[in-house]
């Protein structure tokens, strides 16, 4: 499967595995766009510009809440990735894309949309539900009859599902992730001190300090705008700020986690209990996160050691797997069901 990509686009970042050297490429999932349709920049380059560009450059993340919101830049971008930084050849390939769950059927064929309707045309284009990715690329075997509980939190999102014999049994997509997180911090940093900071010094606090309990006892200087005077000023932020500022986000979270949790039907639940939940997704590396996931639910939460990427690795084992190919399919056959 040399000429093969399995590919997770997801709000904040993109992630392709290339079946011609099984190398995984991770880049921010940002556009730059000058004159208003011209691109300026992409990936990581172009997150260095978020919150900083002039008007001129306006800065954006082209999936929204996990489906496409700019699709023409999202299929340029992509193309400029594969094609120039990857060095890969488009026409005749095989793609599997990874879509999340609780879309519609329209909002998922977007995705296959983005490389059949493309002028150098794919040999195929299948889709991959996100959960089932995820649980492979973890190294669980979804097609056994045993219950396998996947808690995927994202930046925009957060996909809560239950999977069995290569299906799923339940699904639950929350508008809730690591941006929002993000923006409680802003808001209660604001409320609370008269500082306003920017979204990127607000998802800094929360990777470096931030806590999912409390107690860490760690302090991270910031610099940003006084609300009072104007001018900008330097503050230490001790990690129990930032975890007062987004308790509620994480209580909210963990009362949808156990609602999933009670209809769940008895069979799968033992099997949960016995094997615990499996977090997934960028925000699942929040410090002490697994322990407070553990003390609601009284389960036993593991995580993947690159929570990132095992969606990914997954689409790879799609990709390569006979066993696994299955769980990529064509859109076509789907949509006018």
């Amino acid at each position: 499967m040399a000429n093969s990509f399995g590919i997770d686009i997801g709000t904040q970042n993109l992630k392709i595995f290339s079946g011609s050297n099984n190398q995984i490429t991770n880049l921010k999932n940002t556009i730059a766009i000058v004159n208003k349709n011209q691109m300026y920049a992409y990936g990581d380059s172009a997150y260095s510009m978020f919150e900083k560009a002039p008007e001129t450059i306006n800065v954006s993340f082209p999936i929204v809440s996990g489906v496409i919101a700019d699709f023409d830049n999202m299929q340029t971008m992509i193309f400029e990735v594969l094609e120039k930084d990857l060095k890969g050849r488009l026409k005749g390939s095989d793609i599997v894309v990874a879509v999340p769950t609780d879309i519609t059927e329209v909002e998922k064929k977007a995705f296959a949309d983005l490389f059949s309707k493309s002028k150098n045309k794919p040999h195929s284009v299948r889709v991959c539900e996100k959960p089932i990715a995820s649980a492979i690329g973890m190294g669980l075997d979804v097609s056994e009859p045993t219950g396998v509980m996947v808690v995927d939190l994202g930046a925009d999102t957060t996909e809560i599902s239950v999977i069995s014999l290569g299906g799923l049994v339940l699904s639950e997509l929350l508008p809730f992730g690591g941006n929002q997180i993000d923006e409680s911090i802003v808001t209660y940093i604001k409320r609370n001190f008269n500082l306003l900071i920017g979204k990127k010094t607000a998802k800094q606090l929360k990777e470096e300090i931030g806590s999912a309990k409390e107690g860490r006892g760690q302090t991270l200087t910031v610099v940003g705008r006084d609300v009072v005077s104007g001018l900008p000023i330097e503050m230490d932020v001790e990690s129990d700020t930032v975890y007062n500022a987004i308790k509620s986000d994480l209580e909210g979270l963990c009362t949808n986690v156990k609602l999933i949790l009670e209809k769940v039907p008895p069979e799968l639940a033992k099997d949960i209990v016995h094997a615990g939940i499996y977090l997934t997704g960028g925000t699942s590396q929040l410090y002490q996160i697994t322990d407070l996931f553990s003390e609601v639910t009284n389960i036993k939460v593991n995580v993947f050691d690159e929570p990132q990427e095992s969606c990914v690795r997954g689409l790879g084992q799609v990709l390569s797997d006979t066993k696994y190919k299955i769980y990529g399919y064509s859109m076509k056959t789907r949509i006018f069901k």
